[in-house]
């Protein structure tokens, strides 16, 4: 039997929280739309913005967000995974949800989510993803937010957040990720992505492999859904794309993506190009080749976490080296070998040194997988090590000297737990939550 948590219990409500994690992943939308009724259809009470994609899908998220807000509107955020604290994930005017707000919503969702299992079957339990989906959904209606912007969790056609009808949506990239779930090829991501397309609501679409696009513009064209693409309206020029404080020639993309998705909203929302460009020049994006000062040290934070994104991250390395004229160390940890081998290969081409550490989830990489795809032509020095010897304390990096550039990549759960050791007072990360 499950205790019922308590408006006030902190403990509890994680506890019940950690506790839908061992139900695991199951993809579609019969459980989401029951609970969602059972909970009023929040999801329906405040107008919104859906976003998917392999990469860029978060950021693309955060611009639309920060531009909304900068129009005056009372904005609802919703994201995952978290780099720190569970509370990320549900954000209204870019505020996380505390800790005492997350208990006070499990105690009202849980009962709900109860009865639900009890009508329809154990199995029709919420997910733990589905219940935080719900959460959101029920907590922007409640803070009266005039507009959401939700990040897909996995894939679209079957994801929790798909029982939306958006006024926009976008699609970002298309990668070859979670192919265990998604299918192993462009053709076929692109099509589970493009599952978030509603009849007659625009979709905006970023750089994409041509048989990705096919994919989508063809079932966007028996949705009668307008495609907007960014590689058309920019004539492919990166110099032509709007500019963002995040750094990185992708985050210039992302942004002409989310620049693309405001102007399809209607003229009501006031988000002109002014609006639009300040907006896309106060975005608060941690982990994204965010760089901070630890010590006298450079360290840079990047979420880079598939092949994908490995060629990214290529890019920013060898921009780095020929900034500073050094090749950095780096410090990586990844989740499976398959997202491994591409970013390890990609690091040993810019590396003077590898520190190998084993982000604190179940799927992380040993240090001996990791060793194992580092390339035999790396010349650099090979180190396993942990993310506390690396850092300490908030301000101290153990490795290399002032003169050299530290950069931590290979998955986001890495660079969350990293953030976290950075903040003050070294806090821990929720890293039991974070698993997807």
């Amino acid at each position: 039997m499950i205790p019922v948590v308590s408006p006030s219990d902190v403990r509890a409500a994680r506890s019940y929280l950690f506790g839908l994690k061992t139900r695991g992943v199951s993809l579609g939308l019969g459980r989401m739309r029951r609970f969602a009724a059972a909970l009023g259809d929040p999801q329906n009470a405040v107008p919104c913005l859906h976003v998917a994609g392999t990469n860029g899908k978060g950021s693309v998220s955060a611009m639309l967000e920060s531009i909304l807000r900068a129009a005056g509107w009372r904005t609802g955020l919703y994201t995952s995974p978290h780099l720190v604290r569970l509370g990320e994930r549900i954000q209204v005017d870019r505020r996380a949800l505390t800790d005492a707000a997350i208990a006070e919503a499990v105690a009202g969702l849980q009962p709900v989510a109860t009865r639900v299992a009890a009508e329809h079957g154990e199995a029709e339990h919420p997910s733990y993803f589905e219940f935080m989906t719900g959460m959101a959904f029920r907590h922007f209606a409640r803070e009266s937010c005039d507009i959401s912007v939700l990040e897909v969790g996995l894939g679209g056609r079957l994801d929790a957040t798909n029982i939306v009808s958006p006024e926009v949506c976008a699609i970002t990239s298309i990668g070859l990720d979670h192919c265990e779930l998604l299918g192993g090829t462009f053709a076929a991501i692109a099509a589970e992505k493009a599952g978030i397309l509603k009849p007659g609501r625009p979709v905006v679409i970023g750089r994409l492999p041509a048989e990705a696009e096919a994919v989508i513009r063809d079932l966007a064209r028996s949705r009668a859904a307008p495609v907007i693409s960014v590689a058309e309206a920019f004539d492919g020029e990166l110099a032509r794309c709007p500019l963002t404080n995040l750094a990185g020639d992708y985050q210039r993309w992302n942004a002409a993506t989310a620049a693309l998705v405001a102007r399809q909203l209607a003229p009501c929302w006031r988000l002109t190009d002014e609006v639009i460009a300040r907006g896309l020049m106060q975005v608060d994006w941690p982990g994204r080749w965010q760089e901070i000062r630890v010590g006298g040290r450079r360290v840079i934070v990047d979420a880079s976490h598939n092949a994908e994104g490995a060629q990214v991250l290529d890019a920013n390395l060898a921009a780095l080296a020929a900034r500073t004229g050094r090749a950095p160390l780096v410090v990586a940890g990844v989740l499976g070998a398959v997202r491994a081998e591409p970013l390890l290969r990609t690091i040993a081409r810019h590396a003077a040194e590898i520190h190998l550490v084993v982000p604190a989830q179940s799927r992380a990489c040993s240090q001996a997988q990791l060793e194992a795809l580092v390339p035999a032509t790396f010349r650099g020095k090979v180190v396993r090590t942990t993310v506390a010897d690396v850092f300490p304390s908030p301000d101290v990096c153990a490795i290399g000297t002032d003169a050299e550039t530290v950069v931590v990549a290979g998955s986001v759960y890495l660079a969350g737990e990293v953030l976290a050791r950075l903040s003050p007072g070294g806090i821990a990360p929720e890293s039991e939550l974070q698993d997807f």
